[in-house]
């Protein structure tokens, strides 16, 4: 093998998604044999009962009637100021807490978790998660010199383990002065869990226990799948426990337009700090600037003015609302399918509380979804289970696919 010209620190990268690989293969398999004959429960995205791709028609309509100039010029590095006050408002809802705030444009949610991790914590440092999330985390630590470590999301009878987030948190802040910690919740990918209001209590109450050690904590809350919970007005409840905290808790909320305005290639998102401290915001606005103006420059001018139209007439946020929420009833209704369906044949399901995805742990997730991409089912092996994509599979194959996943935990139980 011939040298390698990169730079020390690229030396060996290689990219495998298991994901998009997933994706690429229920393609080519519905080209081969027709898409009814296929199920690909692969990605994040919202498909209707024919298999298309849903686009919320208020959004489709704006994408074609915005004139050129708004939809090809260059935007402020933090976003227009329109577009940015629209983040804000559609984040908090109803429950803006206290203290001070500022939207920065990023490119999509995976944009402002990145800003954050490289921001807020230094070269060598451990960032924290837990155990069932979304795999570019791991990634985009990996890609700056950082260590991802995780806590258990689930104790034995599946609430949120409290515990083990507090010993992760004070085991890591003894060796270091500062956290990232990143929760994604309400409707976590993979497995649709979400934090309850006394749980939210009982995490904040640790930070605030070692924010009082001196120490610098940064609070990441990716929110992609907020607006397809069950009740999307009133899970924003949490973040007004987000007001006064002490100037040494960060807390930052990835945004994303992917997900809640079905603008997943358009990448539009923003990260949003908050703080009781004008000075951390305002050191917040300047760096996270510098971060976006040296890796993508700035943002998607034409999605951006898109949420800004959007939030400048009540009309148009009340009939996208009216959309998501009929959008959000498709979802459930395949999920409450398959979660019927399962809890009958006794297969192990982790709670569900709403977003895109369902979750089966299982100790050999790649052999049982080989199996099933024998059978034109194609879902994606996780390190510890088998995540379902139900926003994307038609109800009509939700049915039975529970049936489909017992079968191959069996037979490859079996081998």
């Amino acid at each position: 093998m011939s040298k390698s010209l990169t730079g020390l620190h690229a030396n060996g990268k290689l990219y495998v998604d298991k994901l998009l690989e997933t994706g690429a293969a229920a393609q080519r398999a519905a080209a081969t044999y027709g898409k009814d004959n296929v199920v690909n429960g692969s990605m994040g995205v919202m498909r209707d009962e024919e298999g298309a791709l849903i686009c919320l028609p208020t959004v489709e309509a704006l994408f074609k009637s915005i004139e050129m100039q708004n939809l090809i010029s260059y935007s402020p590095i933090a976003g227009p100021q329109d577009y940015q006050d629209a983040a804000i408002r559609h984040t908090f809802g109803d429950y803006q807490p206290e203290g001070y705030i500022k939207a920065i444009a990023t490119p999509g949610g995976a944009g402002a978790v990145s800003a954050t991790i490289w921001n807020y914590s230094d070269y060598g440092d451990t960032v924290l998660t837990h155990d069932w999330f979304w795999s570019p985390y791991k990634w985009m630590c990996d890609e700056i010199g950082r260590k991802l470590d995780t806590f258990s999301l689930y104790t034995e009878d599946k609430i949120f383990n409290i515990a083990s987030f507090e010993s992760k948190v004070n085991e890591i802040l003894k060796k270091q002065d500062r956290i990232v910690i990143i929760l994604n919740t309400p409707g976590n990918n993979p497995t649709g869990f979400t934090l309850t209001d006394a749980e939210w209590d009982a995490v904040l109450w640790v930070v605030k226990e070692n924010a009082k050690k001196d120490k610098s904590i940064t609070l990441l809350i990716d929110i992609a799948y907020i607006d397809f919970t069950h009740d999307p007005v009133k899970v924003r409840a949490f973040m007004k426990k987000f007001g006064d905290l002490p100037a040494n808790i960060l807390v930052t909320l990835a945004f994303s337009m992917s997900k809640s305005f079905t603008a997943y290639g358009q990448r539009t998102g923003a990260v949003i700090g908050l703080s009781s401290s004008k000075e951390v915001i305002e050191e917040f606005t300047h760096v996270t600037q510098v971060t976006g103006r040296t890796r993508w420059s700035n943002g998607n001018t034409g999605c951006m003015n898109i949420m800004a139209k959007i939030y400048s007439d009540p009309l148009l946020v009340k009939a996208l609302e009216k959309e998501r929420a009929d959008s959000m009833a498709i979802i459930a209704k395949r999920a409450d399918i398959f979660v019927k369906e399962a809890s009958e044949l006794e297969l192990d399901v982790l709670p569900y509380c709403g977003g895109f995805f369902i979750t089966l742990p299982t100790d050999n997730p790649g052999l049982a979804c080989e199996y099933l991409q024998k059978r034109n089912i194609f879902l994606v092996p996780l390190s510890k289970g088998i995540r379902i994509a139900v926003c994307s599979i038609p109800a009509a194959q939700v049915t039975g696919l529970a049936e489909q996943v017992v079968e191959s935990l069996a037979t490859t139980t079996r081998k």
